[in-house]
């Protein structure tokens, strides 16, 4: 179940937070939710969600004291991640890797989430080991922090640490209801009307058969996907963080503006921060970081974004997609970052965006060769023989793509920071633009409200008329 469908926004998500609202078991109320929503998609599979979260909650318990830590720890690890690589990686391991042949039918099922529901169990061994983050007061605790469902799907990755507190006792005012609800509904405007938009072009263009993709379709199809996956993501993440608002939780935000970037290495340091972290905190650093001389430093990042490509998805070409991440980063590290300081701003911007556009290719191809193809008509001038801009791209969505341009820079921010005397280097950049300060006066809350109810009731005329509705994150 995909937060912008009919069945969530009408049927589920209301009833979940009538019963949230009226009924005294939070907690039992939030589980169940949790749980009855990865059934609705995934059937049978809730009981190895379950049975994920016994495991952990177990070997949790063992993991404060005791001598044999590290290998309590050393066993949750290895156990997790042969769940995750059965379940996402066998089919590719025997297909593409081996090359020996497998009939579809004898491929693991990928469960929803499962990258996500991992995860978040291995940075709970980990915190609990390291002494970061208390255990699991209980197996239902662990439970809804793993199984919670606005962000088991796609996140944002959160940690135990930062819930655990607010699991046990939490107070939910009305400010956390009001931002949890405008934080909603602007997710799902970027999702169904700036995503969804530039999608119908992007997936157009993506599906174009050799021969038929002149530069300026390329140019155009990777301008709606790079906007696409942006809007997709960073909407799925703001509902998510809007849900759990309404719930008295407050999760990480997950993006920071990212296609305002200098760099590679400042486009993740804004993109997927909770991902980025993650990997940071759990790969990077246990290897050595930066701390054993340069060129081990520069493994070390390569390492980190070959398999973060790999989590990404069972293809060559999310592996290629981390590993050219990878050598940019060691590049900047080695000291193109420091040159780039040099050079005029907007060119620093150009730099990182032609660099971003151009992994996005092989992010959103289906195959190498399709990714090469591509790159090569974006590049070779190829004459224009494919489909006219015109025709390409309607009225509509050139408007939402143009929108979602302006979105995609703090400009709101700004002029808001700007209008309240404010630094506007000194913004919160938490990607939701309709946003007041928590003593704001109430002229402002209500006009919010006013947009927020008008962008709820268009996202629901395009949600119910059945207009295109991809979700980039099934994949993973």
């Amino acid at each position: 179940m995909v937060f912008s469908t009919t069945s969530f926004l009408f049927v589920f998500l209301p009833i979940f937070l009538l019963c949230y609202a009226l009924l005294p078991w939070r907690n039992l109320t939030a589980l169940v939710f949790s749980l009855l929503f990865f059934a609705w998609g995934e059937g049978a599979y809730v009981l190895l969600l379950l049975a994920t979260v016994g495991f952990n909650y177990f070997l949790g318990q063992h993991l404060e004291a005791g001598s044999r830590r590290s290998q309590f720890l050393a066993l949750g690890v290895a156990a997790n991640l042969l769940v995750l690589g059965y379940y996402k990686y066998f089919g590719f391991l025997i297909g593409s890797v081996l090359e020996i042949p497998i009939p579809p039918e004898d491929i693991p099922h990928l469960p929803l989430g499962i990258s996500f529901f991992i995860f978040q169990s291995i940075s709970y061994l980990i915190d609990v080991y390291r002494g970061d983050s208390p255990r699991a007061r209980s197996y239902f605790d662990l439970a809804l922090y793993i199984a919670m469902f606005p962000q088991l799907i796609a996140g944002p990755i959160v940690r135990y640490a930062t819930v655990a507190e607010a699991i046990r006792h939490r107070q939910i005012s009305s400010y956390d209801v009001y931002r949890g609800v405008i934080l909603f509904i602007v997710g799902l405007s970027y999702k169904v009307l700036i995503a969804n938009n530039a999608a119908q072009v992007a997936d157009t263009v993506f599906g174009f058969a050799p021969g038929r993709l002149s530069t300026a379709n390329a140019w155009t199809g990777i301008v709606a996907y790079t906007l696409q996956i942006f809007f997709d993501f960073a909407g799925y993440s703001l509902m998510a963080i809007g849900i759990g608002r309404i719930m008295g939780f407050h999760f990480p935000k997950n993006f920071d503006f990212p296609y305002t970037s200098r760099s590679i290495t400042d486009f993740w340091r804004r993109w997927h921060m909770s991902l980025s972290s993650w990997f940071r905190d759990y790969l990077y650093i246990p290897l050595g970081g930066n701390r054993h001389g340069p060129y081990r430093t520069y493994v070390n990042l390569f390492t980190v974004f070959l398999l973060c490509g790999l989590w990404h998805g069972a293809a060559w070409t999310f592996i290629i997609w981390g590993v050219f991440h990878g050598l940019i980063l060691a590049v900047e590290r080695a000291g193109l970052g420091a040159a780039l300081q040099k050079i005029p701003r907007p060119a620093q911007h150009v730099y990182a965006m032609l660099l971003v556009m151009i992994g996005w290719v092989l992010f959103r191809a289906e195959t190498l060769p399709q990714a090469m193809y591509y790159l090569e008509a974006m590049f070779s001038s190829v004459p224009a023989k494919g489909i006219s801009f015109v025709r390409l791209v309607s009225t509509e969505n050139l408007s939402f793509m143009l929108l979602g341009v302006i979105f995609a820079m703090p400009v709101l921010e700004r002029t808001r920071a700007f209008r309240n005397g404010e630094d506007p280097d000194d913004v919160d950049p938490g990607g939701a633009t309709l946003r007041d300060a928590r003593g704001g006066h109430w002229i402002y809350r209500a006009a919010n409200g006013v947009v927020a109810l008008a962008l709820l009731l268009m996202c629901s005329t395009y949600i119910m008329s059945g207009t295109y509705n991809p979700f980039i994150y099934f994949r993973f």
